[in-house]
Formats: structure tokens, sequence, C-alpha cells
């Protein structure tokens, strides 16, 4: 029910619904004023007939025979009349009666006071049909009058029950139909959508692994030519543009790295054969600067291209089955002594094993990044503290410490590159290389500051068991 197939069938099924509603309220009203415009016409016909059949025979002793029996023959002219099991004449009254006094001629159901009374009660329109509701009938009755020449009016009326039947048979029939038409009408709807997002939610899933474990896969090609056949084709051209700008991405990077590094490298060798042949103090000084500077512009090199390639979704990983708290205490054996040099005391508190799938080489470096991070920017006597743990599906490792924290200035920009605090010393690229590589890792990365005081780093990652990928074997991911 939470499909977008659900939502599509049931609210096109609802216009559908809506509208046949409609088109059957105004049929219903076009049905029903038709048959009240014929039953006016036969009404007003009779009940002209009637008065000049009374109008024209004499008042003598057969007048109320004579007459009695013509309305006895116009109630039997009634078209589709249905009979009661009472009276016959219960549909069809004829009644001839003065301004005041009692009924001159009765011909119907009763002795017609009741239907005399109902007459006079109501405010009637001159020589139009109107209704009557007369006691002890639940229908109303349609009634016609016209005035002869003694003053007294002729009445004729006739049942609506008859209309009302063959309306309500109409309404049953049509709600019976249009339940059956709705009915079927979503179920087609629903198929067909389903049908239809089946194949996105096919373009979907595969798309989502894409990246995730190879480049070179592609989305299934819908047969058809319609929209999702032009969408699965646009997404396999799209990726195919994007394996070859990966593949010139890492081209470039190699190359660049080699074309780089070599020189670089060449260099410093150099300067380390100078140092040792020139014993002279004053020039020894200068080529241990120029041999930093080149460390320092190597590893800004290395840096920047992995942050490149992350940021580009380009990264190659080899991921395996990594213990978190074993590697982030291996880690912090290594900074502990360097840390107690600087006057910054560690403590860390763990959940015990937690495994996660990652690229153990680019672990490493994240974490050693978040360890560089603490021991370059606290002052001295400063404490920095590291929790682990673990939930259902992800695994945490927080790193916090009570120092000035991060800088207002940076803070909002703190995961992106060449950004640094103003007493910074760093390239920039630290916390970027931490993101690039967590994120590619599925996982996330928040930067705060604490209310009592401090910096607050805290990473997540997918555990192993929730992981998406989870074989043991190397996945070819993205950077080489």
């Amino acid at each position: 029910m939470r499909s977008a197939a659900w939502r599509i069938s049931l609210w096109a099924t609802l216009a559908f619904a809506i509208g046949t509603m409609l088109v059957f309220a105004m049929l219903h009203r076009f049905v029903a004023n038709d048959i009240q415009r014929r039953s006016d016409a036969w009404l007003s016909g009779e009940v002209w007939v009637l008065g000049d059949v009374a109008q024209r025979t004499p008042k003598d002793r057969l007048y109320r025979r004579v007459v009695g029996e013509v309305a006895e023959l116009a109630s039997r002219e009634v078209p589709n009349r249905q009979r009661s099991t009472g009276n016959e004449n219960d549909s069809v009254f004829f009644l001839q009666a003065g301004d005041d006094g009692p009924a001159k001629l009765w011909v119907g159901s009763g002795d017609g006071s009741a239907n005399l009374a109902a007459i006079r009660s109501t405010k009637a329109l001159v020589d139009v049909p109107y209704d009557v509701h007369v006691k002890g009938f639940n229908v109303p009755f349609r009634v016609a009058a016209v005035r002869i020449a003694d003053g007294s009016h002729i009445y004729l009326g006739l049942s609506e029950r008859d209309e009302l039947r063959v309306l309500r048979s109409l309404r049953v029939r049509f709600l019976t139909l249009w339940l059956a038409i709705v009915l079927l009408g979503f179920v087609i709807v629903f198929y067909a959508t389903r049908r239809m997002l089946g194949h996105v939610r096919e373009i979907t899933e595969a798309a989502s692994r894409i990246g995730q474990s190879d480049l070179s896969s592609r989305v299934p090609n819908s047969r058809g030519n319609d929209e999702v056949g032009h969408l699965a084709r646009t997404l396999n051209h799209m990726l195919d543009r994007i394996e070859n700008t990966v593949h010139q991405l890492h081209t470039i990077t190699d190359s660049l790295a080699h074309d780089l590094r070599s020189p670089l490298t060449a260099i410093r060798g150099k300067l380390e054969t100078a140092l040792s042949n020139d014993g002279r103090a004053d020039q020894a000084e200068p080529i241990v600067s120029a041999i930093d500077e080149l460390d320092w512009l190597t590893d800004f090199l290395n840096t920047s291209l992995d942050v490149a390639e992350a940021k580009a979704d380009a990264l190659r990983l080899s991921r395996t089955e990594i213990d978190l708290d074993e590697l982030v205490k291996g880690m912090l054996d290594l900074y502990e002594p360097c840390m107690s040099d600087k006057g910054l005391s560690v403590q860390i508190r763990s959940a015990g094993s937690v495994k996660v799938l990652a690229d153990p080489a680019l672990l490493h470096r994240v974490i050693a990044n978040m360890l560089d991070n603490e021991l370059k920017h606290l002052p001295a006597s400063c404490s920095v503290y590291l929790l682990l743990e673990a939930d259902e599906d992800m695994a945490m490792l927080t790193v916090e410490d009570d120092g000035p924290g991060f800088d207002v200035d940076v803070r909002r920009q703190l995961f992106e590159r060449r950004v640094r605090g103003r007493e910074s010393r760093g390239h920039g690229l630290g916390l970027a290389f931490v993101e690039a590589v967590v994120r590619v890792h599925g996982g996330s990365v928040t930067a705060t500051n604490r209310a009592e005081g401090g910096a607050r780093l805290s990473i997540t990652l997918p555990l192993w068991k929730a992981a998406p990928e989870a074989e043991s074997h190397t996945l070819a991911l993205t950077k080489g």
C-alpha cells in the first residue's frame, strides 16, 4: 500500500468514480424530469378531457355514473402502472369538488376526504400539475386541476409510486454496474501501473548496485519503445560516459602521481646525498628544511589525489572484514607516546568487537587523520576521548576533546578541500579525506562543538552483517 502503483491506482480510480457519479447524477435528474414531464402531459390531457365530459354531461341521475366510468377508464390508461395489494385505484384518483364543502364526485381508494383536505391545504399554481402529500400515503400524488362552468374543480391525481420505482430500479442497477466497473478499473490500472513501475524498480535496484560493485554493470534494457525503455537506454548511455570518465581519471591520476613522484623522489635523494657529503652545519639546515618541504609536498599530492578520487566516487576499494575495536586500539598504541609528550591524556571506551566491511588501508588512514587532527590542534593538558559503539546496523566511532573546538568560521565547511582554521598548519585535506572515504563505504561523518566545550567528530560505518555487499572476496569499486 506504500507503493506508487497503489497511490496512482487509488487516485485514478477515485477520479473516475467521482466523474461517473456526477454523470449519473445528471442522467438521473434528466430521466426524473422526463418522466415527470410525461406524467404532467398525461395528467393535463386527461383532466381536460374529464372536465369537458363533466361539463357536457347533464346533471341528472346518470351524471355520477357517466363521469365515474370515464374516470375509471382514464385511470386504466396509466402506462406501466404497478397494482398494489389493496384497491387497484390507489395510484389514481378523480375528484370533483367546489371551493368548500364535501366532494361532489369521488373515484379512487377511500372516501376522498383526506385527498380533498390535502388539495385545499396545498398552494397550487394555475394550470400546472403540482405535488400533494395525502395523509396515509408515503408517496406524494401529482395533481392536475381544471375549473368547469358550475364553479367546481375537477382534480385528477396520479401517484408518483411508479415513477419512484423506475428511478429506484435505475439507481440500483447503475450502482451495481458502477461498483463493478470501478473495481475492474482499479484492478486494471493497478496491474498496469505496477508492471510499469516494476521496470522502474528493476532499473533503480540495478543502478544502486552500479558503483558499489562494478562500473561495467548496466541497468536492464526494456524491449519496448516507451518512456521506461528510453529511461533505461539513457541511463546506460550515461553510465558509459561515467565509466569512461572514471577510467580517464584513473589514467590522469596515475600518470600525475608517477610523473610527479619520480622527480620529487629524485630531488629528495639528491638532497639526502648532499646532506651526507657536506658536513657543514650552515648548509645542513637548509637541506633538511628542503627535505621536509618535499615530504610535505609529497603527502599533499597523495592526499589531494585520494580526495579527488573519493569525491568523484572513483576509489578502488579492497573490502575485507575488519575488527574496528582492534584497529582503533592498535592505532592508539602508536599515537599515545606522541600525545603523552605533548601533555594530552587519552581515554577509550569500547563496546567490544565491532566488525565492519571496509578497505583496511583507507580505514587506517581515516583513523590516523582523526588522531592527527587532535594531536596537531589541541593545546597541552587537554583530554581526548574515544568511544566505539554499535547498534543493529551501524558502528559509530566518536573522537572528542575538551579543547577550544572548531573555529566558527570554518565549522560549516570542515569537510571541504583546502578549508582549515586560522592557526592550522596543515593543508586542509584531512577531514575532507575522512568524509570522502567514509561516504564511499556507505557511512557518514558529523563534526560539532560540544556544549561543555571542545570538539566532537563522529563517523558511522555499516556493520559486517548489514553491509550490502558482504562478501569476503575483493570488490573492485574505484581508485587505482
